[in-house]
């Protein structure tokens, strides 16, 4: 059977004011737990890793490790713009018991190929013997990855697989090619959950699927079935979630609290659902939770 994975991409609260929101994190992170998905990815994009500090990542990694780790897989992101900063993370991370690690290539400043093998190459080390995931996202990092250079970064000890984030179903197909069997792709096209597949994926990190598993689950559910008119019927929901809430942190919040869940504002400068946004928000809970 086809190996589709579906990791939940794991939003962060903050109050109003900016200030970390503990509770409505741990509120989020329960939520999470209770939906069946394979695992939680743990401050990456959509828990907007880029505004967290060294002590609030702490706290939230303690967080899931208490509340994520016994029901799932966690898959703990410790990227930075500096090898340096990385590896502090691992080692918090490590220390709260975290196994498994995502880190996105540096960003902000270019990275030529052999320094990007450097980088992963510390943090591997840094991790030892936990697994190791390289995040791609170059429309966000300005830095992307070639085939060559996945090549080297696979033979890295400890790198396991990566998260493709915005790249195209044909480059998702030319990195399999090019890595051995057991080297795991996730997309982060949060719809793409079969198509990827199709195309050598072991499954996407989903941030809808934070708030709305359902969907979801039901999508690999046909996908495993092979009933075309179940896949297709399941895909039309994702789709549809996915339009609405897309990878948008002040919709999925606004969604979470329609299912009672205190998740409250977004630290980085990104625009609220306006009133038309907010009807569709609840149309899509009302019809899929």
């Amino acid at each position: 059977m086809t190996r589709r994975d579906i990791l939940t991409a794991i939003p962060t609260s903050f109050r109003a004011d900016g200030a970390l929101d503990l509770d409505g994190s741990r509120a989020i992170f329960e939520h999470v737990a209770r939906s069946g998905n394979e695992g939680g990815f743990v401050l990456g994009t959509t828990g907007e890793f880029p505004a967290i500090d060294d002590e609030e990542f702490r706290d939230l990694i303690a967080q899931a490790s208490e509340i994520i780790a016994p029901t799932m897989r966690m898959v703990v992101h410790v990227g930075t713009p500096s090898t340096f900063e990385s590896r502090r993370r691992v080692r918090i991370a490590k220390s709260l018991g975290a196994r498994e690690f995502a880190a996105i290539t540096p960003y902000y400043l270019p990275t030529s190929d052999d320094a990007m093998v450097a980088h992963f190459s510390a943090i591997a080390d840094e991790i030892g013997d936990g697994d190791l995931y390289v995040y791609i996202y170059p429309a966000r990092s300005g830095n992307a990855v070639s085939p060559d250079l996945l090549v080297r970064l696979a033979a890295i000890p400890g790198v396991v697989g990566l998260k493709a984030s915005e790249l195209s179903l044909e480059e998702i197909a030319a990195y399999r090619a090019v890595v051995p069997d057991g080297f795991v792709i996730y997309t982060g096209a949060d719809r793409d959950l079969v198509a990827a597949g199709e195309v050598g994926a072991q499954g996407v990190v989903s941030g809808v699927s934070s708030v709305l598993p359902k969907p979801f689950r039901a999508l690999a559910a046909a996908a495993d079935s092979g009933d075309a008119a179940a896949i297709a019927a399941a895909q039309e929901q994702v789709d549809d979630v996915v339009r609405v809430i897309g990878g948008d942190m002040p919709r999925m919040k606004a969604a979470l609290r329609l299912l009672d869940v205190p998740a409250q504002a977004s630290r980085m400068a990104l625009d609220e659902p306006d009133e038309a946004a907010l009807a569709e928000i609840a149309r899509v809970v009302a019809a899929y939770r």
